[in-house]
């Protein structure tokens, strides 16, 4: 199994891929300058106390408050508070808490106007970025995640992921951090610190520790509604969490992204410096290893399977719905029973790639093909949770019901991803007539004409659908040399099939599209 990622930059943001044996598994499109992501800190101020909520409404710049409930304040939020007003006043200076006194832990059954106050200062961190008309999820209790470890201030104590199970490596891993630990700092140790030397360990918690006291040196010059610490960017939240051995390339195609991917990977993981790539092709970098082909196949309403089934996915307020459909299966097949268990398992194997990939989260109900068998739904049971062990978002899977359908929770902490697969008519827009498509290559060659001609343009190229571009390169004397022979110019030709299949762009030497007046 191995796993590349790969990462495209646009004037609008990143894109990034994360693909498993070439196929896609993740895919997030990440925005300049976004604020309110997962793991942000921001100086908030508390605008509102709900006794009934037993919750409050915190200012931190959105346009909505965010939401911050009791149980969410974390049981050191006392010392936080204290901590917050002595840096604001700058009567501390550093993060270090080996001077501080700690605050007795709040009730685990409080009340939150007997914590908080209205108007007054406070640190939060985004749990759950906004979605829809909400406003983002706080929390206060403070974790800075670093590779092997989660550093948590104000906290005593060493926990480790359940997931590491042999019992000497667990007593080692206790031992060591105890010992190196600082006072009032908590260390959580993930799964991937297992069989890892001090050495790596301590440069973590080291890095983990700067991040902290940067922070709080920005706390210091901060105003309400500052972010006080960004979560680095998703391309690097993924390496972190998931970089290792299986991991073959990183692909990018700015050297920009190319030399900050390669010092962070320096940093983390020395040895596996080398896999980072820059692409350097003529064509674009999604183009060029068919992604844009499988997000337009993936993101649609009907997913297919493998074996001739094909998956229904339907969205409403309260939650996600997934249809299993048999298709052409159902001929090929001995009984029933054998052509359900068979589309079935091949759907939850896919559903599991849908929910990581369309980032789909809050309750989803599976309508399976129905089966007999216990044996059969306890199978598919099993192999549902196989396939969504390796998501890292926490989820829940229920048996199915005597109606076949099973239910999945999964954790949402950021919008869901979509990808309009369905594409407007690029002449008509949407009113449901056009100029016939055959005339496409009459009005290409048109356009080509007057920059070439009038505008006297060198250099040009043309993206355009695959389509199109094969009825231009085709054959020895191909449309595109008659064009070299009649303009004593090259026209470079792009493969583009995120464009319509009569869409095209038209660039000048510097790569700035050329306004034509149609086709783009």
């Amino acid at each position: 199994m191995s796993n590349e990622l790969v990462i495209s930059s646009t004037q609008k943001g990143d894109r990034i891929a994360l693909l498993q044996n070439k196929r896609l598994l993740e895919y997030h499109e990440e925005e300049l300058d976004s604020s309110f992501t997962v793991g942000d800190l921001y100086l908030g101020t508390v605008k509102k106390l709900s006794s009934g909520l037993n919750a409050a409404f915190v200012d931190v710049g959105h346009e909505k408050d965010g939401f911050l409930h009791y149980q969410d304040l974390g049981p050191n939020i006392s010392s936080l508070n204290k901590f917050v007003k002595d840096v604001i006043a700058k009567r501390v200076t550093t993060g270090r808490l080996d001077n501080v006194t700690l605050e007795p832990a709040i009730d685990k059954i409080g009340k939150i106007d007997k914590v908080l106050t209205k108007n007054t200062p406070i640190l939060v961190q985004v749990v759950k970025e906004p979605i829809s008309t909400k406003g983002p999820r706080l929390s206060c209790d403070i974790s800075i995640a670093g590779r092997y470890l989660v550093l948590v201030p104000f906290a005593d104590g060493v926990n480790l992921s359940k997931k590491i199970t042999d019992r000497a490596e667990r007593s080692r891993l206790q031992k060591l951090m105890l010992s190196l630990k600082p006072k009032h700092f908590g260390i959580i140790v993930r799964t991937v610190a297992q069989d890892k030397d001090v050495e790596e360990l301590d440069r973590d918690l080291q890095n983990s520790l700067a991040k902290w006291d940067m922070a709080i040196k920005s706390l210091s010059e901060a105003r309400p509604r500052d972010r006080i610490l960004g979560e680095m960017n998703r391309a690097s939240s993924i390496l972190r969490d998931m970089l290792n051995e299986s991991f073959e390339s990183i692909t990018v195609d700015t050297r920009e992204s190319y030399e900050e991917i390669r010092q962070f990977i320096h940093t983390i993981a020395p040895e596996k410096e080398k896999i980072v790539k820059l692409h350097n092709g003529k064509t674009k970098i999604f183009e060029a290893l068919g992604l844009e082909k499988q997000l337009k196949s993936l993101f649609g309403r009907s997913v297919s399977l493998p074996g001739g089934g094909y998956l229904i996915i339907e969205h409403t307020e309260a939650l996600h719905v997934i249809d299993v459909n048999s298709g052409n299966k159902s001929n090929s097949e001995e009984d029933q029973e054998a052509t359900a268990i068979s589309v079935n398992q091949e759907a939850a194997k896919e559903i599991a790639r849908q929910l990581r990939l369309r980032d789909m989260g809050g309750i989803i109900v599976v309508d399976f093909i129905d089966m007999k068998k216990p044996e059969n739904k306890k199978l598919l049971q099993d192999i549902m949770r196989d396939e969504m062990k390796p998501d890292r978002s926490k989820f829940t899977i229920l048996p199915l019901t005597k109606f076949g359908l099973m239910q999945i929770t999964r954790q949402r902490v950021r919008p869901e991803m979509n990808i309009v697969t369905r594409e407007v008519c690029p002449t008509c827009g949407g009113s449901g007539t056009i100029q016939a498509s055959v005339l496409v290559t009459d009005v290409i060659e048109s356009n080509l004409d007057y920059i070439l001609t009038k505008q006297n343009e060198r250099g040009v190229s043309i993206a355009m659908h695959p389509f199109l571009y094969a009825y231009y390169t085709k054959g020895l004397y191909s449309k595109q040399w008659q064009w070299y022979v009649k303009y004593k110019t090259r026209v470079k030709l792009i493969k583009d099939s995120s464009l319509g299949i009569v869409n095209f762009k038209f660039f000048n030497k510097a790569g700035e599209v050329i306004e034509t007046g149609s086709g783009s």
